[in-house]
Order: structure tokens, then C-alpha cells, then sequence
């Protein structure tokens, strides 16, 4: 099994991600839906393990088997990727998410332009929402990218794993991964208080304490980025109370009642005409309306708010929807880079062990985002000789 002409073949099909399981074939999500690359083609546990061992350092391939899990973000064929390893039935299995391109923007992602108000604030806390695989690390790529662009900043990320790499302009950038540059979310973002940043961004508050620790960082005067996963925007602020004790909601409310800029919940809808997956938003803005509303826990009067505040810049799924239909200009994705067939070189027995960096592999400037040049194909050479 070759994984770069199985990411080959899935971006010039449109495909969102890529599942590869020991024993069936592979299958890929277009459109939403389920489909079979390759009905009568499975994948062996042999295979399987090759290219995971592939993808993965000595280090990480290490941790895998220890821990049964594995996140790398690698750009193979001039498609940027995030790579999950997991063991499933005692196999290895690969999830594959293909990214928009590391120069991600609002516009790219065919986003309203109002989003870029979301970054004018100082300091504060925008939230990015959405079921998995809506797009959440992209809009918030994109908006950092906006501040990137427009401001003068030092601008930190924390991210597991680091899925874009962003190129400095107006701003100064850091990212951190957690598991490489930092041990926890949580110790990134004590770390981050003492970095002189005006800029925050949090890939994911999955915990209480991480949610503790952001909020902690919007009331010390910076502008805080963070995503979490909720299907609605008053589902996304429910469940940053909820995730505390029952004693302590009331005040964690008035806090974030106090640090709130806005929240953007997405989901990913498919358009006939241009025939693409545009996020479809809605949008909270904090105002003192919903300030109050927040203080007092009375979360079921937040949709009657976004209906009624189109003028303070909120927008609900029904106007988004008529904004989409009336749209025009859509940003159609980039079609995948021209490569030819990769090369076949003669069978030979698979090393011991794998070596500590792949083959064609150059360093981005940090150790932890790496990026394979298609020119080279060395990766396909050594994927070409595992291929049992």
C-alpha cells in the first residue's frame, strides 16, 4: 500500500479524510459520506504498520506502542495532513485529516469577512465551536493568520499537533506542541503568562482545567483564540460552565460573562453549485445583553438574542444560510500538486528499526513540524519497498 498515492488519489477526489484499517479496504469521507477507495483492495496488518512506522519517528513509534496513539501533522505531496496512529482490534490503523494548505485565510475558506472583527480586541476570548471535522483549526488558523496580517504582535500557539505552519508578517509567531514543546495544554498555558504575548491561541479546551487556565489568560489583558467541540454556540458556552463544580458555575459564568468577545459554532455544508463544502456559521457577539444573560446562567435566552442582534453583528444559521445562497465568488480548493508516479525501487528487507527522521524529510525550521518536498519522492521509495 502506497500512502501518498492513496492522499493522491483522495484529494483529486475531494475527500475530507482517510481510514485505513487492517482488514478492509480503505475508505474515504467525501462529501460527508462514506466511500470505498478500492472495493477489492484490503489492507494487511503488515501494510498497516509500514506506513504507520513510516509516518512516525523511532520516538514516536516508541510511544504508539505504549500508549496506542499518535498524532504527526506532515505535509506528503504537497498535501498538508494531519495523521492520527491508533491500534484498533490490536492492529495498527491510520485516521488521515487533508488540510486546506498552511495559508489558510477567511476568504480561502469561503468564511464571511465579518469574521475578521473578531480580532480587533485587544484582549478577550473568541471561541471557535462545531462538531468534529467542521473545520474548527482551520477558521482558527485563519484567524490568526488576520491577526498575523494586520497587527503588530507576538502571537503564541498550543496546539496538539501543530497542523499549520504559519509564516511570520506583521507578527511574531511561536507554536508550541504539546508532547514536544511543552508536556500538557495546561503547562503551556502557565507558560504563556510569562512569554510577553499578546496573542493566545489554544487548539482545544478539553478539560476543566485547561478551560480554567484560558479564561485566567483573557482577564490578564491578552486576546485569547480557542476552540472546543459543541454543535451550537449555546451548547459551546454551556459546556464550559457545566465542566465545573456546581458551587463554582455561578462565578465562572460572571467571568466569562466578563472576558467573552464572541463564539462562532460551524458545520461544513455541501453547495451543487460551486460544487465545494462551505462552513455554514452562527455568531454570538457579547453584548451587554448577553453579558447579563451570561452572569445569570439563563442560557436558553441566547438563540431570542442572535435573532434579534443582526445590527450588533450576530448571525444566526437562517441568515447565514441566505447570506450562502446569495453568495458569489467562491474560493474553489487548490487541486492536488502535479507529482508523477512514484518510483519503484527493488523489494528489500524492512530495517529493524526505523530510523529517527524519514528519508526526504526537512526540517520547517522546528523539529516537530516537518515537511516531505515532493520533488525528492524519497518517502514513496521507502513506502514502495514495505509494500509486502
Amino acid at each position: 500500500m502506497d500512502l501518498l498515492e492513496v492522499i493522491r488519489l483522495a484529494a483529486q477526489r475531494g475527500a475530507s479524510d482517510i481510514h485505513v484499517a487492517a482488514g478492509q479496504p480503505v475508505v474515504l469521507r467525501v462529501r460527508g459520506e462514506l466511500s470505498l477507495l478500492d472495493a477489492g483492495a484490503a489492507v494487511t496488518p503488515a501494510s498497516a504498520e509500514a506506513i504507520a512506522r513510516a509516518v512516525l519517528t523511532a520516538e514516536e513509534w516508541l510511544h504508539w506502542k505504549q500508549q496506542g496513539s499518535a498524532d504527526k501533522a506532515l505535509t506528503l505531496e504537497g498535501v498538508r495532513c494531519r495523521v492520527n496512529v491508533l491500534r484498533s482490534a490490536g492492529a495498527v490503523g491510520l485516521a488521515v485529516r487533508l488540510l486546506p494548505g498552511d495559508e489558510v485565510t477567511l476568504a480561502s475558506l469561503n468564511l464571511h469577512p465579518d469574521l475578521a472583527s473578531l480580532i480587533e480586541p485587544e484582549h478577550g476570548l473568541v471561541l471557535v465551536s462545531g462538531p468534529t471535522g467542521c473545520g474548527k483549526s482551520s477558521t482558527l488558523a485563519a484567524l490568526v493568520q488576520e491577526v498575523n496580517r494586520t497587527r503588530e504582535a507576538h502571537i503564541v500557539t498550543i496546539e496538539q499537533p501543530v497542523e499549520f505552519a504559519l509564516r511570520p508578517d506583521k507578527s511574531f509567531i511561536r507554536q508550541r506542541e504539546v508532547g514536544h514543546d511543552t508536556p500538557s495544554f495546561e503547562q503551556g498555558l502557565l507558560d504563556a503568562t510569562r512569554e510577553d504575548i499578546d496573542v493566545l491561541m489554544v487548539g482545544e479546551m478539553r478539560d476543566r482545567e485547561t478551560m480554567r487556565l484560558t479564561l485566567d489568560a483573557c482577564e490578564t489583558g491578552h486576546l485569547v483564540l480557542a476552540t472546543v467541540h459543541s454543535a451550537t454556540v449555546v451548547e459551546a458556552l454551556q459546556r464550559i460552565v457545566s465542566a465545573f463544580p456546581a458551587q463554582e458555575q455561578a462565578s465562572v459564568g460572571a467571568q466569562l460573562a466578563d472576558v467573552l468577545v464572541a463564539v462562532v459554532s460551524q458545520r461544513l455544508v455541501w453547495l451543487d453549485d460551486p460544487g465545494l463544502r462551505v462552513p455554514e456559521c452562527e455568531i454570538l457577539r457579547a453584548t451587554t445583553a448577553v453579558r447579563a444573560v451570561l452572569r445569570q446562567g439563563q442560557f436558553f435566552k441566547l438563540p431570542m438574542l442572535m435573532d434579534t442582534g443582526a445590527k450588533s453583528g450576530m448571525w444566526t444559521l437562517l441568515r447565514y444560510r441566505e447570506w450562502i445562497e446569495h453568495h458569489a465568488g467562491w474560493v474553489l480548493p487548490a487541486p492536488p500538486a502535479a507529482a508523477g508516479p512514484p518510483p519503484r525501487a527493488a523489494r528489500a528487507p524492512a530495517p529493524p528499526a526505523p530510523p529517527a527522521r524519514l528519508a526526504g524529510e526537512t526540517s520547517s525550521g522546528r523539529d516537530d513540524v516537518i515537511v516531505i518536498e515532493p520533488p525528492e519522492g524519497k518517502i514513496s521509495d521507502i513506502l514502495s519497498e514495505l509494500d509486502p
